[in-house]
């Protein structure tokens, strides 16, 4: 019998991890936005040298939520408190399981006393959608949806346009096109500028480390919009970034963008599991990496170890909150960038060239993950796992192989350790891999965010948390 449900995907498979490892999902797109407009590096270098124009319009979820319980939603679904949530400014929102894991991220932005919207990938808008309908919340649900991978040609559209303006130039692009001076609100704060006459909503943003702003807009101006960013910036060099180049960032920034949903198990989310379709985004998420248990539990994640561990605020009840307060801090892993050695990189960008050496799992430039969900292990001198690398590729600024990962609390800044590159027993059944040897990978634990510039200008808070 055909499956309606996640649930039944999952009694059907009988095992979750081996269903996720050998998902036939296929390599992850970023829709829409061109792979390249100049080449990669350029772009890459552009923010940290001169401006860069992200467009962040296609790949994410926007979630309008608006009601009188709107605000109570997000505070029994969030470890973030809404205390001082205040209209027109924004937050990173991270609801956990029950049992305290991650579900997943994104931004909340409130518009107005009972309007907001989310922003973020598909399992923290999907969890929203179901707390919504089935909490008995006096609240109204907007989905627009990430946009196709694969569109074919086909007419593409969405609610909104989303675009940020970054780098060290990025403020006299924003002064430029605007026509004036605009105000340099608090970080996450919103605000408004004017772009090729209309007027448009602005959210304080540092993601590429200097001072720029993120932006939105009615779809219908998209390209009036985005031709008057670039004509604006030509002479400050802006460029604009294409999706290879937009993935390198988060290795320098430092967010951690795709943990594994914590929503496979528990009867407390067996509900939820019912609710989801068969043909959703966990049931068909792609596990990848060399790190493999039989216990889909083993793959989730606290927010300490996602480095959200300053969001969680025990001043509301939540869902989570106890297992969370169960949890010592001091006791969790943590979140750092491990920095590749280039010798044992150079052994897997020459193993597709070399026909008598050894074949790696191939690995990519400039984003070298290969599921939706990645986990490799991290091992100490003595081989003991000490713990996961959870998003690996290349930043053409660092000129180095970065990951991002989470590590037991006493593994210090500055220790080798190794990363298992591939996967074991030649590779899973993923569309993605081909049969390999795996390599342990040497790296030094280094801070995250790696980048100087966004250690020293972000706001303190989750990128900036290191040991």
């Amino acid at each position: 019998m055909k499956a309606k449900n996640l649930q039944e995907v999952l009694d059907q498979a009988g095992n979750t991890v081996e269903l996720l490892r050998n998902s036939q999902l296929g390599a992850y797109i970023y829709p829409v936005v061109p792979s390249e407009f100049t080449n990669w590096r350029r772009e890459v270098k552009a923010w940290t040298k001169t401006a860069v124009l992200f467009d962040q319009t296609h790949h994410m979820v926007n979630l309008f939520i608006s009601g009188p319980d709107a605000l109570r939603l997000i505070s029994d679904t969030g470890i973030n408190s809404v205390e001082k949530f205040e209209v027109d400014s924004a937050k990173q929102f991270v609801p956990v399981s029950p049992e305290g894991g991650v579900i997943g991220d994104g931004i909340l932005f409130r518009l107005a006393k009972e309007e907001l919207v989310f922003v973020g990938r598909a399992p923290v808008a999907n969890y929203l959608t179901f707390r919504a309908e089935t909490g008995g919340y006096n609240v109204d649900v907007r989905r627009d949806e990430r946009s196709p991978s694969r569109p074919y040609g086909k007419p593409v559209t969405r609610d909104v346009w989303r675009f940020q303006i970054q780098g060290p130039n990025a403020w006299q692009v924003i002064e430029k096109v605007n026509g004036g001076p605009v105000e340099k609100v608090r970080f996450f704060r919103m605000g408004y500028m004017n772009i090729a006459g209309e007027r448009v909503r602005t959210l304080r943003h540092g993601m590429a480390g200097a001072p720029g702003l993120e932006i939105w807009g009615p779809y219908e101006s998209y390209f009036k919009v985005r031709d008057a960013i670039l004509e604006a910036g030509r002479e400050f060099g802006i460029e604009p970034a294409g999706a290879r180049a937009y993935s390198c960032n988060t290795l320098e920034s430092g967010w951690i963008p795709s943990p594994l949903p914590a929503v496979y198990s528990g009867e407390g989310l067996r509900p939820y599991r019912e609710w989801l379709g068969a043909d959703s985004y966990e049931a068909n998420n792609a596990l990848a990496g060399s790190f493999v248990s039989d216990k889909i539990e083993d793959y989730y994640l606290n927010p300490w170890e996602l480095g959200y561990g300053s969001f969680v605020k025990f001043d509301h009840d939540f869902i989570g909150r106890d297992a969370l307060q169960a949890l010592d801090p001091d006791q969790q892993r943590r979140k750092v960038t491990l920095a590749w050695n280039a010798e044992d990189v150079a052994k897997l960008l020459s193993s597709p060239i070399d026909p008598d050496g050894p074949g790696y799992q191939f690995f990519d430039l400039p984003n070298a993950n290969y599921g939706s969900s990645n986990f490799d292990s991290v091992l100490d001198a003595d081989e003991n796992l000490i713990g996961l690398s959870l998003f690996t590729g290349y930043s053409a600024n660092e000129r180095a192989a970065l990951s991002l990962a989470t590590v037991n609390p006493d593994v210090p800044l500055g220790a080798e350790v190794r990363v298992v590159w591939g996967e074991p027993d030649g590779g899973s059944r993923k569309t993605t891999v081909e049969p390999h040897e795996q390599l342990a990978v040497r790296a030094i634990v280094s801070p995250a965010p790696y980048s100087v510039m966004a250690r020293e200008s972000y706001r303190p808070g989750w990128r900036t948390t290191t040991a």
